[in-house]
């Protein structure tokens, strides 16, 4: 069974070393739904999410320290406002990267084959450090990503547990919740996400 997630993933660094990935997902078997993952400069790994069916089904797809569920609202725009009891975030998305329009060139029903990321991964990671199209989940499960558009976040502020972070940085190191990290630089991504089991 492949389960299917279509929406948008955010990725950005601060300041403080936390770096945070927000995933906004418009389709999925849950529905429409957020969740946030952070990563702290200690390493320490956080799951947000807005129910316990979906917290079950990403950390059992993801590693993770510490779970949460909280509400997460998502507020798309000129400008993304991501909230929930912890964490509080606003980031402001730029123009296309370079790969954008390549990735349009791709048929659809080729761009969502697990072949297709396959075949993409080497390529994927060499260009865009930190990302991989294809790999292996828990469980024993499969994923594979199907982007269909990039741009840039040229902005952020964010709060966690009233601290403020900092300024917009890369996510650098790369984040540890399953076998790819969020592109180094901070990125808007559109795309569906396959789940195999």
């Amino acid at each position: 069974m492949t389960s299917a997630f279509t929406g948008h993933i955010a990725g950005l660094g601060t300041d403080s070393g936390v770096r945070i990935v927000v995933g906004a997902w418009d389709e999925s078997p849950f529905g429409p739904f957020a969740d946030v993952m952070i990563e702290r400069a200690d390493g320490h790994r956080i799951l947000v999410a807005p129910r316990s069916s979906i917290a079950h089904f990403v950390a059992s797809t993801y590693s993770f320290d510490e779970v949460r569920i909280e509400p997460v609202s998502v507020e798309q725009g000129e400008e993304w406002s991501v909230h929930t009891r912890s964490i509080q975030l606003r980031f402001t998305p730029g123009g296309r990267l370079w790969v954008a329009p390549l990735l349009g060139l791709v048929p659809a029903p080729l761009r969502r084959s697990a072949s297709w990321a396959r075949v993409c991964n080497p390529v994927a990671g060499r260009f865009m450090p930190g990302v991989q199209t294809y790999g292996s989940a828990g469980l024993g499960r499969t994923e594979w990503y199907a982007a269909r558009d990039v741009r840039h976040v040229v902005g952020a502020r964010a709060t966690w547990e009233g601290q403020e972070l900092g300024e917009l940085a890369p996510v650098t190191p790369p984040v540890r919740f399953g076998f790819a990290s969020a592109p180094a630089q901070p990125t808007l991504t559109a795309l569906t996400s396959y789940v195999r089991e």
